[in-house]
């Protein structure tokens, strides 16, 4: 079924911060879900449906996060899956309005993570990633070489490896991938990391597989991210002409047999897929260098043995083709698991609205169509599930008038501030709980 045009109305981020167990995931949530709301110029008696987010934390996590804006009966879903557990929500609560259950759903993702390499909360049974990891190990024997480290760098790594061993380039190409990113970062106060590292710095960073060093790898983080989706009649009976982003295409695809019957480390890791050339903006799942690498070629930003040369070119940054990573990636930005997507979202949103400020990709709109080129997301969860999704600005898009900038009081998309209590008096519902909303930390 092709269902009616949806839209992305509204959004909200918090800053994504080392995990040092300093906010709940109720307050990330709240903060990022209140930015929404203003955003969109709505209150949460608007919602009739939402998705939550998150890996790491118990069942109805969503609940407990929304409560705070309201009870109002809706009905809330919890998501898990994997890195693309914030995309995987938003897919949810655009297929209930695309398919008429809804005119206006929300999606909020958050995550409060531990320091360190990524484990399992349960021991008592076996990874659901561990068949990926030891299909990853077989072709290590198989004529990759032996590779060592945790198991996703390691998985993502043999993917880099298979890539240079078929079409060159080397590990110099993923340092120069990472140091570009963390450059990007410097201008997103969102960040967890705005050191800006020269190519040279991340080379010198500890190895942590054979082709990975430090800063080529994306942190555990705590944050928050949540978008709004809305039909057209929405947004016209609101006036949100001069915001609304439509959500061209959306894909969540699993796994194919390639992933376990072939030969290739790079499909370990979903390397499979195909793209489109009309696209000026990207947030790519660049959860290490090497799958940023691998996964220019698989959305069609490049021909499959051109990615190294890509990378040379500069034609995944200011002045080249693409603009990748405009935020830092996950590399830099940082990569709360249920967050993640949902920030990918709304960073290209920004993008397409042209108020990312300093991080805005030039020429978006430098073409005869008044819609502009396209954005697109990429966010894969190993396990696996991976998210696209393609946005453009409407061709009813106008801009003036009141919009998010002016009812938060200034411009969120590039700037970070947290929000206080009246700003959540503005869009609580009507049927709030006085002792839900008492225990906020703002």
């Amino acid at each position: 079924m092709k269902g009616r045009r949806t839209f992305l109305i509204g959004g909200g981020c918090t800053a994504f911060i080392k995990p040092r167990g300093k906010r709940s995931t109720e307050d990330m949530g709240l903060e990022a879900a209140t930015k929404a709301l203003l955003d969109a110029g709505i209150t949460y008696d608007a919602i009739e449906s939402a998705y939550a987010g998150y890996c790491y934390g118990d069942s109805t996590s969503g609940q407990r996060a929304l409560y705070t804006l309201g009870l109002t009966g809706i009905p809330i879903i919890n998501v898990n899956n994997n890195c693309s557990t914030g995309s995987s929500a938003l897919y949810q609560a655009n297929n209930c309005v695309k398919y008429g259950q809804t005119e206006c759903s929300l999606a909020l993702g958050f995550e409060r993570m531990k320091p360190g390499s990524l484990g399992t909360n349960f021991p008592d049974r076996e990874s659901p990633i561990a068949i990926h990891n030891i299909r990853s190990a077989e072709l290590e024997q198989q004529g990759l070489g032996e590779n060592h480290g945790p198991g996703a760098p390691r998985m993502f790594g043999n993917g880099a490896q298979e890539y240079f061993v078929k079409y060159g380039g080397g590990i110099e190409h993923l340092a120069q991938i990472a140091s570009k990113n963390h450059k990007h970062s410097v201008n997103n106060p969102y960040s967890q990391f705005r050191d800006g590292w020269s190519v040279e710095q991340v080379l010198k960073a500890p190895m942590v597989t054979n082709e990975l060093t430090k800063f080529m790898c994306s942190p555990t983080s705590d944050g928050a991210a949540c978008c709004i989706v809305a039909s057209e009649d929405f947004v016209h009976a609101h006036g949100l002409e001069n915001q609304a982003i439509e959500i061209v295409a959306q894909a969540l695809t699993t796994d194919s047999p390639s992933t376990f019957e072939g030969r290739s480390a790079m499909d370990v890791v979903g390397y499979e897929g195909e793209g489109r050339d009309q696209v000026g903006v990207v947030e790519l799942h660049d959860c290490f260098a090497a799958n940023e690498l691998i996964t220019y070629p698989a959305l069609g930003l490049c021909p499959v043995d051109e990615a190294h040369k890509f990378v040379e070119r500069g034609d995944n940054t200011y002045g080249g083709k693409y603009v990748v990573n405009p935020s830092g990636g996950l590399e830099a930005k940082g990569h709360p698991l249920g967050a993640t997507g949902l920030g990918m979202h709304f960073y290209i949103m920004m993008q397409l609205r042209n108020w990312a400020g300093p991080m805005q990709a030039p020429g978006l709109f430098d073409i005869p169509d008044k819609r502009g080129k396209f954005g697109l997301i990429h966010n894969v969860g190993l396990g696996g599930a991976v998210v696209v999704s393609l946005l453009r600005r409407p061709e009813f898009f106008k801009a003036g008038g009141v919009d998010g900038r002016t009812r938060l009081g200034y411009n969120h998309a590039h700037e970070c501030r947290p929000v206080t209590m009246e700003d959540v008096n503005k869009v609580k519902s009507k049927e709030w709980s006085k002792f839900i909303l008492q225990r906020a930390m703002l």
